[in-house]
């Protein structure tokens, strides 16, 4: 493959394999898409970073949906960010909103915690929705302290049982007098054709006692591409996964060169709420006529800001119930 930077190389998954390792991949640089997500609702630098690393992983994971569908993760801590929700909706919208202490967050002065101590204990929700109750899935990963690299390799061993590495990285860049927001992320899975190389180790043996013959049952040798490839991912630094400079494919003519790459159509990907007047009003609907009086304000309206994009719906009761049971009729 050209190790040649292409132009347009901001806002789009790129998928890859590496047939000599067995390995299978995706890279996704995030410029403008998370930009404009974070810029929009005036997160602080801490806030923003962990919700550009939640993007990243969202995008890497949602664009396996080919044609429909969502991909939606979500974080409910105790943390000082006790909320992240973002929503990957196929092939190539993405929407983010977070929720966070604001005092807890200036308590912290001049540290800079990771991701990890940001969150803080709950838990981690992945869920599929292709459009109807079958094709739902959900898997949830406990949070303890863990960033979202960990979760995500959690997530893997627990869920799909896919050997799965994951790096992922957000930056500032200052340009035209202004700061703007990028992020990124690498993914590799090990899917060799042999069910016996995929294999990985079973539950932890519990109580049982360092050292004791049962324990080798618990941990079988990882395959030897696998361990190359997660060595070669490994070398990969923050900058590189978020330096406009270095695109994605020169990226990954450095990391797998020798073992040769081959990389698939590229999907680009845009930031786009799916909030609209028939959404607020199918929410409206499960509210119970007593709730829909309570939403009323003092200048006789009901008003519905979305979380994600900040637009603001300004409704006429009235018309609010004249619409319910037209549709209920």
């Amino acid at each position: 493959m050209s190790s040649a930077p292409l132009e347009g190389n901001d806002d789009v998954v790129l998928p890859f394999a590496v047939e000599p390792l067995d390995v299978r991949g995706r890279v996704v640089r995030l410029g403008a898409s998370i930009d404009t997500i974070l810029a929009r609702h005036g997160y602080p630098d801490l806030v923003a970073r962990v919700i550009g690393e939640a993007a990243a992983l969202t995008v890497m994971l949602g664009a396996s949906l080919k044609l429909e569908g969502r991909f939606q993760l979500q974080t409910k801590t105790d943390g000082i960010i006790d909320m992240v929700v973002v929503d990957f909706n196929a092939p190539d919208r993405l929407r983010a909103t977070a929720r966070f202490d604001k005092d807890r967050l200036e308590a912290l002065g001049s540290t800079s915690p990771g991701s990890g101590e940001l969150l803080g204990s709950g838990y981690l929700a992945m869920t599929i929705d292709q459009g109807s109750e079958r094709s739902r899935y959900q898997g949830v990963v406990a949070l303890e302290g863990q960033g979202f690299e960990e979760a995500a390799h959690q997530y893997f061993r627990q869920s799909e049982q896919i050997p799965t590495q994951v790096r992922l990285a957000v930056a500032e860049q200052f340009e035209n007098g202004r700061h703007t927001y990028r992020a990124g992320g690498l993914m590799i899975q090990f899917l060799p054709s042999s069910p016996d190389r995929l294999r990985q180790a079973d539950l932890h043996p519990g109580d049982i006692p360092e050292g004791h013959p049962s324990n080798d049952l618990a941990a079988p040798s990882e395959d030897d591409a696998w361990l190359e490839a997660k060595s070669l991912v490994g070398t990969v630094e923050d900058h590189e996964l978020v330096d406009p400079t270095v695109s994605s494919e020169t990226l990954l003519y450095r990391l797998f060169h020798e073992r040769g790459v081959r990389v698939f159509e590229g999907q680009h990907v845009h930031e786009e709420c799916t909030c609209s007047h028939e959404r607020i009003m199918g929410m409206m609907r499960r509210f119970s006529p007593e709730d829909r009086r309570d939403m009323v304000g003092d200048n006789g309206r009901i008003g519905i800001t979305c979380e994600f994009c900040s637009r603001f719906y300004d409704l006429d009761p009235a018309e609010v119930e004249a619409e319910i049971a037209k549709s209920e009729a």
